[in-house]
């Protein structure tokens, strides 16, 4: 009787976050055989929550954007039912001169807005009448947007946003990595403006729109856990990769990782490898078999994040919290980034008689702030909160929650380094990396990516051309 086929070698999914979590569970769907390794206790990262006292507080996103990947992969998890939707027409506000003002989201409400000086509304009302080309090299966001629209704009929107989105800072944040659309725009149009209102016609007539935000009863970290649940003994906790090879030639599986678990080493081989990491730890693994993507991935800057989630009593509170919370120019003198209003946002996020915040500090703009004792970190945004938002007393329940490496920085020559990952990993065949500082930090951004790298890798399964 001729030898039974022998059983291939498993993908190997390193890091249990949302990237990684989302590349192993799309690998299942397909019936690829996957494992993955998580160096914790738990799945999701910098992703969880907690539930005391009628509060649930979330760690990491408060919310996600409900795109087309995203909405895929709720629904194969079997969380479309514990879905729940913010109001898509929240307002959203930007501190000025001490006081909530909304923040303008359309180009009418720009040339209406306080928080723009006479001079800057003129250079947008007349940005569709000029041509301009962006400089050859990168361009910081800061300065394309003095160039094009002028000061007012960048202190009092752009910075904000660029806070809340990447606790940025946008004096260093690469255009073109961080906003490549808007790059495109000038270059194809010569104009921002007109891009934009041609990309809105585009979306108006295909049906599409702005995706809106969600979350579940149970938080974000519900739908990783959902997930994990699928691929139950497929993951492996408190597990340590020590070291990651190539087999060259690659005879029966393309990688060898030691393992460590438990006190123990084993060895194991893996038809291919997808590194879902944050930067530092993915460049440590690469060093042996990609020294050029090891050093981009290196060169990649994380910011520290800390988030102070709050619970107060209704009565306590005088501002009606009606929106979605606001940011905080720098020039405003305040520590904190910008607010979230949870409890207004999403039910269940409170006790009746009560509301919930979560407020951010720290980011590129203030490192110092993560040097601060807990408590005095804690007692600054109470500070800062009481007086944004009118509130007596102190909180009922109080949270924080460090991340020294929260978020990836897309500063200067950023996409010189993704394409040098890029480029060092199409040399080594099975060799994929997935994460939040390759197409964007949001969720929805790390499952598209995720999604694609089980799709190259079911694609290499079946003997097809793969691009990368």
């Amino acid at each position: 009787m001729p030898d039974s086929p022998a059983t291939p070698a498993p993908v190997v999914v390193i890091g249990g976050g949302i990237s990684g979590l989302a590349c192993a569970f799309r690998l299942q769907q397909h019936g690829i055989p996957a494992l993955l390794f998580e160096k914790s206790d738990r799945v999701g990262g910098v992703i969880s929550a907690e539930q005391k006292d009628g509060f649930l507080f979330e760690f990491g996103p408060q919310g996600v954007l409900l795109t087309a990947p995203v909405a895929e992969l709720v629904e194969a998890a079997g969380m479309t039912g514990e879905m729940i939707r913010a109001n898509p027409h929240a307002t959203r506000f930007i501190l000025h001169r001490g006081k909530l003002v909304p923040a303008p989201m359309s180009p009418l409400a720009l040339l209406r807005s306080p928080l723009l000086d006479a001079r800057t509304k003129w250079r947008l009302a007349t940005e569709p009448l000029r041509r301009t080309h962006p400089p050859e090299g990168d361009e910081s966001v800061a300065a394309f947007v003095r160039r094009k629209f002028g000061t007012s704009l960048l202190e009092n929107i752009v910075a904000p946003f660029v806070s809340g989105v990447y606790a940025g800072d946008p004096e260093l944040l690469s255009l073109r990595a961080a906003f490549p659309q808007v790059h495109e725009w000038e270059c194809e149009n010569g104009s921002v403006l007109r891009g934009a209102i041609r990309q809105m016609r585009k979306k108006s007539g295909d049906g599409s729109g702005r995706p809106g935000l969600m979350s579940f009863r149970g938080g974000v970290t519900s739908l990783l856990e959902a997930l994990a649940a699928r691929l139950g003994d497929k993951i492996q906790y408190a597990a340590s990769i020590i070291s990651l090879s190539r087999n060259d030639p690659p005879v029966g599986a393309a990688f060898t990782l030691q393992v460590e678990r438990g006190g123990a080493t084993e060895t194991l081989l893996a038809s291919a490898a997808v590194i879902a990491t944050e930067p530092d730890a993915a460049a440590l693994l690469a060093v042996p078999i990609a020294p050029q993507a090891a050093a981009a991935l290196q060169a990649i800057h994380m910011a520290p994040v800390t988030m102070v989630t709050a619970g107060y009593r209704r009565e306590d509170v005088a501002n009606s919290l009606e929106g979605f919370g606001f940011l905080v120019p720098r020039k405003e003198g305040l520590r904190t980034l910008g607010t979230i209003w949870n409890s207004s946002l999403f039910p269940g996020r409170a006790p009746a008689g009560h509301v919930s915040m979560t407020s951010f500090v720290g980011g590129a703009t203030d490192p110092e702030i993560a040097t601060w004792p807990d408590d005095k970190v804690a007692a600054t945004v109470h500070a800062e909160m009481a007086r944004v938002s009118q509130i007596r007393g102190t909180p009922v329940l109080q949270r924080l929650r460090r991340y020294d490496r929260a978020l990836p920085q897309y500063n200067l020559g950023h996409s010189g380094r993704i394409a040098a990952i890029e480029q060092a990993c199409r040399a080594i065949p099975g060799l994929f990396i997935a994460g939040n500082y390759l197409d964007g930090p949001s969720f929805g951004a790390c499952i598209e990516r995720a999604f694609a790298v089980a799709g190259r890798i079911e694609k290499a399964a079946s003997g097809a051309p793969t691009r990368t």
